[in-house]
Parts: C-alpha cells; sequence; structure tokens
C-alpha cells in the first residue's frame, strides 16, 4: 500500500502511463486534468476518483496549488489479507466503470484525511517500532474502505450510476476498445460486436463524446503509442509490431500525423 500528500509545482508525470494496481485520489484544493483511457475527467476540490488497475492515466493539467490524498493497492493485499464478503460487497464502488467520480461534502474528506493519516504512519513505521504495524494498517483501511462505501451507497443506492443506452453503448465501446486496439482498428468490427451499424456507433459516440468512433480508435492507439514510447524497453520498430503497423515507416507517419513529431522526438522528450 502506498499513501502521498503532495503540493505540486508542474506536472510530475507528463506522459501516460498504467499501474497494476487501485488508485484513490481525494483532491484536497486545486485542479486536476486528467485522461481515464479516452474518458477527460476535471477534478476540483472535495472531489474523488477511483484508477482501477491497467487504465491508461494521463495527467494532462494541474493547478499549481494542487495538493491530494492517493491511496494506492493491490488485488493481491485483498487476497493476502484474508477479507471478508462483507468487505468485498463494500469493495464494489471500487471496481464500478460507471462512477467517474465523487463529491465529499467537508466533514467527509476531513474524515478521509485523518483516515490516510493513521495509514500512512502507520506503512512508515517498522514492525519493531509497531510490532502491530499489520494489524493497524488492515483495520485502517477497512475503515477507509467502509467510508467510501458509505458514501458512495448514499449517492448511488442501486450501485451503478444512472446512464442512458447511449451513455452505455458508448462505455461498452471503450471497454471493448481498451480490449482490442492493438488488433482491432475498424468501426465494423466495433459495431459487429456490439450489433449495431456502424454509422449508428459513430453517432452515438459523437453525441457522448463530441467525436466519431474513428477518431477514438486513432486517439486510443497514440494513447498506447505514447505509453509503449515512455518505456525503453521496446525499439520503436518492435513497437511498431506490437501495434500491428506494417512497418516502422507507416507507424512513424501515423503518430506524427496525430501528435505532431516523430515517434523518436516524443521518446526524447518523455525521457528527460
Amino acid at each position: 500500500m502506498h499513501i502521498s500528500r503532495n503540493r505540486f509545482e508542474s506536472n510530475p508525470l507528463n506522459y501516460p502511463f498504467k499501474r497494476d494496481s487501485f488508485s484513490l485520489i481525494l483532491i484536497t484544493s486545486g485542479t486536476l486534468k486528467i485522461q481515464l483511457n479516452l474518458i477527460t475527467l476535471t477534478l476540483n476540490r472535495n472531489e474523488i476518483i477511483i484508477v482501477r488497475p491497467q487504465v491508461v492515466a494521463h495527467i494532462l493539467e494541474i493547478s499549481s496549488e494542487l495538493s491530494v490524498v492517493s491511496v494506492s493497492f493491490t488485488v493481491d493485499f485483498i487476497i493476502q489479507n484474508a477479507f471478508k464478503k462483507e468487505d468485498f460487497d463494500a469493495f464494489d464502488f471500487f471496481s464500478s466503470s460507471n462512477i467517474p467520480k465523487l463529491k465529499l461534502s467537508n466533514e467527509e474528506t476531513d474524515s478521509t484525511i485523518s483516515i490516510a493519516k493513521i495509514l500512512e504512519r502507520n506503512n512508515r513505521f517498522t514492525i519493531e517500532v509497531n510490532p502491530f504495524k499489520e494489524e493497524l494498517i488492515n483495520s485502517s483501511f477497512r475503515l477507509l474502505l467502509y467510508h467510501f462505501a458509505s458514501i458512495f451507497k448514499k449517492v448511488y443506492p442501486n450501485l451503478e450510476a444512472d446512464l442512458s443506452r447511449q451513455e452505455d453503448l458508448a462505455l461498452r465501446f471503450l471497454n471493448l476498445l481498451n480490449e482490442n486496439l492493438k488488433n482491432e482498428r475498424t468501426v465494423k468490427f466495433y459495431a459487429d460486436v456490439l450489433c449495431i451499424t456502424s454509422g449508428y456507433l459513430s453517432k452515438v459516440l459523437k453525441e457522448v463524446f463530441g467525436k466519431t468512433a474513428n477518431q477514438l480508435i486513432d486517439e486510443a492507439v497514440i494513447l498506447e503509442a505514447k505509453l509503449l514510447l515512455s518505456s525503453p524497453s521496446l525499439s520503436i520498430s518492435e513497437i511498431a509490431y506490437e501495434l500491428r503497423f506494417s512497418d516502422q515507416s507507416s507507424f512513424g507517419k501515423f503518430f506524427k500525423k496525430h501528435v505532431g513529431f516523430s515517434p523518436k522526438a516524443f521518446r526524447k522528450g518523455a525521457q528527460r
């Protein structure tokens, strides 16, 4: 488990990234603009977001007075600490994909900060200093879990946020796109899976997101390309192959058309 509270003078990560953990981010002052997969959200004071594992996150803008409380944890942490069935029921709000953000009251924010401080303190101590470190961490985490579950249930008593048919279709498209973007880039593929026409899919996406299916597919590919280019483990030619481009040249042209500069230039800037 990792907990941090920071004030940021500038954007700490100007490139997309993925994590294998859940992250809970509460804005205590300032503003954060973040893109999760292809959904852009602006978070203000007292607003909280849940970032699920393997979601591509990209911090777009931060205000100079931004201050956050964040808690990250893995599924293994839940499993290894033998959480009870009731705990998993409360955990539902972490795994819900339809709740982009939650607004807390000042009192709820203060409670969150207090619990986070307890977690942070106990996580920092060694077993020698605090013989009951693990028990205190587990108990504090459960308290945090039920704290948010209670708020969540009040705002969304039926668990899922009310979505129109168009919004539901748009979210299903994004989930499919996230799973298949490396192999499938035609609008027809996604329309066929969703049992609708390509034209209707693009019409709905334009209404919900202001972008067509082709635009969203291209954005998803660029986002994945940026993510891969930010890591030095793959060469640019290997990234082109990973993203199913015919060769490095076609990948470079596609990337430059949408980003404005070459993959090599982007990689150089991301590694500074």
